[in-house]
């Protein structure tokens, strides 16, 4: 079939693409943290200027290998109340990111693909949106927006994680990628009208300062969507589930990518600990979102979520 075609292309150029170094991002593709809040004015496309108000500073690469455990049987048993979430998370993804698509595109089948689609879709892009994927990683989400047949007219993708960056840059030099953390963005308020974030609220070293983060960088009217695991309601499948995220994929996400940082450990277990689909309904609504939605797909295995900010400037913690 033309989807069983288009998937194993999608692993034949990912494998390719596993031995290659990524190029150094150039042509102002890449802006730092510091080059966002600092600048007098950065330009975004034609008519989009961010004066940032918020002092940050520029992350800067940071050391180690696949050889340094970050995740330790100590640590995973409670890992979102680590106080140093945030530092062992970014390592992690530092080390994984040449390995990362391929390792989500074979050990989702393919479905993260379709995830994505269908959570682009239901945020419901304009040709005039611009959009913020916020933890945006390798830039898969950020892409999905561009290939929406309604293109926003920005994309831009922050992340914490350079290497991250440097395998999106490599992938489209149209999307602007941005070296932030998610805990304290550099962008004026209300600058977005899209805020998004795929598989990667949970990574948040405090998830209610990230979701009040991505409130605030958002337009009144504006809408944010967030794609992240779930466990599925039914038991059976729940279970069946669970012994695939404990087991199995630790096990092949490892040897395909090569980690020791016990990555693949981490990312299932924090699925488990995560809250479910109505409390995280009840985040949203805490950081000050309205109209909250809630969609799973593939039996639970996923849930889209989909909020907006109130048109009038107001927000769900005032009324």
């Amino acid at each position: 079939s033309s989807t069983s075609t288009s998937f194993d292309a999608s692993i034949v150029r990912l494998l390719c693409s596993r031995f290659q170094t990524p190029p150094e991002s150039s042509g102002g593709v890449f802006l730092s943290a510091y080059d966002v809040a600092h600048n007098e004015t950065v330009q975004v496309g034609r008519q989009l200027d961010w004066r940032s108000r918020r002092r940050s500073i520029q992350i800067p690469p940071m050391g180690g290998t696949k050889g340094d455990l970050l995740w330790d049987r100590e640590r995973l048993a409670s890992p979102h109340v680590q106080p140093d979430k945030s530092v062992r998370v970014r390592r992690m993804f530092d080390a994984i990111a040449p390995t990362y698509e391929l390792v989500n595109r074979l050990f989702s089948l393919g479905q993260d693909r379709a995830w994505r689609k269908r959570s682009v879709a239901l945020a419901r892009p304009m040709a005039d949106d611009r959009v913020l994927d916020v933890a945006c990683g390798t830039g898969d989400f950020a892409r999905a927006f561009r290939r929406h047949p309604n293109t926003p007219s920005t994309v831009v993708g922050c992340d914490f994680s350079r290497p991250m960056l440097d395998q999106a840059a490599s992938q489209d030099s149209d999307i602007r990628w941005v070296s932030a953390d998610a805990q304290s963005l550099p962008f004026t308020s209300a600058t977005f009208t899209i805020t998004s974030c795929a598989f990667g609220v949970r990574n948040f070293e405090d998830l209610g300062t990230g979701l009040r983060e991505m409130h605030r960088v958002l337009a009144p009217g504006g809408r944010a969507v967030v794609l992240e695991f779930t466990r599925p309601s039914r038991r059976a499948i729940r279970r069946a589930y669970e012994i695939y995220a404990a087991h199995v994929m630790p096990m092949g996400a490892t040897l395909v990518s090569g980690d020791r940082t016990g990555a693949y450990r981490y990312l299932p277990r924090s699925v488990v600990s995560f809250p479910d689909a109505r409390v995280m309904c009840d985040h949203l609504r805490a950081a000050g979102f309205d109209h909250v939605a809630a969609t799973p797909m593939t039996m639970g295995v996923v849930t889209i979520y989909v909020a907006t900010r109130y048109c009038d400037g107001r927000d769900a913690r005032t009324t």
